[in-house]
């Protein structure tokens, strides 16, 4: 039987696709998982075929060459149905050899791009053959980009907690390897001093800080340190806000901006606007990040909801012939 190609990069892309995965109605066995080797990554893509792709930051034109022939190895010797991705440069390098093997392939924004899609999604819509989806109704367009749905339908607002002081926090950045957020660490070691902190920092440099922290940590041991944390504080990667709001926490999402050369673009301004606007975030820059906010975010809570399935055209998953 085919398998299904599942093509991203981590983090963000990577949690979406996993968890898309499910509504699209592909079973565990029938996927295979080309992506960046991370802790995120082994954990979410443990008990599937997988292959690990050469890391590619934003616009690497030496690795995301190398991806292409890694991906041409692995369609060269496997027969799949179809490519599926939610980004980001891996799609650019599976999607030209996947259609000269004659695949289909859908690719999905991710749901950061609440305005329009990213770079790579520009790129790969003027692909022949190519099927594109939106995340956002407002600029999806029948002509080109489909909408079925958002990877936040899944949740919504719950109750309120008791208010209690906050004694256990996580701190979570991505994966990020070429970008610090010192911004973000000025302003919050002094607000958390004295509490137990699980910081996960990425590639950040944290030593003039006086804390513990973290470049890659075990997403079971992420979930679990969220699930039991009074706070989370998280960048505003979807990839993070997700985490924890799957454990029914309301993050603080604090945006990494492209000016304090804290990513490539201001993206994470719209997942935090999106967030904050379903009630599943709290949106806040660093600078105006004090003790009323952190227990602001510590009183609410999120739950899961039933989600209408996320098709793509003229594809039949196996969940969907059960």
């Amino acid at each position: 039987m085919s398998q299904y190609l599942f093509v991203c990069s981590g983090g963000g892309h990577l949690k979406q696709l996993h968890t898309l995965a499910r509504r699209i109605g592909i079973l565990p066995k029938d996927q295979f998982w080309f992506t960046f080797d991370n802790g995120l990554s082994r954990t979410l893509t443990a008990g599937t075929d997988r292959v690990f792709a050469y890391f590619a930051a934003p616009r690497d034109g030496i690795n995301i060459l190398r991806n292409s022939a890694l991906a041409a190895k692995v369609m060269a010797h496997r027969k799949f149905a179809a490519v599926i991705s939610t980004g980001s440069s891996p799609a650019v390098s599976a999607f030209p050899v996947a259609l000269a093997h004659g695949i289909p392939c859908h690719y999905i924004e991710s749901a950061a791009r609440a305005e329009g899609p990213s770079l790579t999604g520009k790129i790969v819509a003027r692909m022949p053959r190519v099927k594109t989806y939106s995340q956002y109704p407002v600029w999806a367009t029948e002509s080109s980009w489909a909408y079925r749905g958002s990877i936040f339908d899944e949740f919504a607002p719950g109750p309120d907690r008791e208010q209690r002081p906050i004694r256990k926090a996580v701190v979570s950045l991505g994966t990020q390897e070429t970008y610090g957020f010192d911004r973000l660490f000025r302003k919050l070691v002094p607000l958390l001093d004295g509490c137990e902190v699980l910081w996960q920092v990425g590639a950040a440099d944290v030593s003039g800080y006086g804390i513990d922290g973290h470049a890659s940590v075990l997403h079971s041991e992420l979930a679990d340190a969220v699930a039991d944390a009074d706070v989370v504080v998280a960048h505003a990667g979807t990839g993070a806000a997700l985490t924890a709001i799957e454990a029914g926490k309301v993050p603080v999402l604090v945006p990494r901006l492209a000016r304090y050369g804290e990513h490539i673009d201001d993206h994470q301004v719209q997942i935090a606007a999106e967030l904050a606007r379903r009630g599943l975030a709290v949106d806040c820059p660093p600078e105006q990040l004090n003790v009323d906010t952190l227990l602001a975010a510590s009183v609410r809570s999120a739950q899961r909801v039933d989600a209408p399935d996320f098709s793509l055209d003229g594809l039949v998953p196996s969940l969907a012939a059960m």
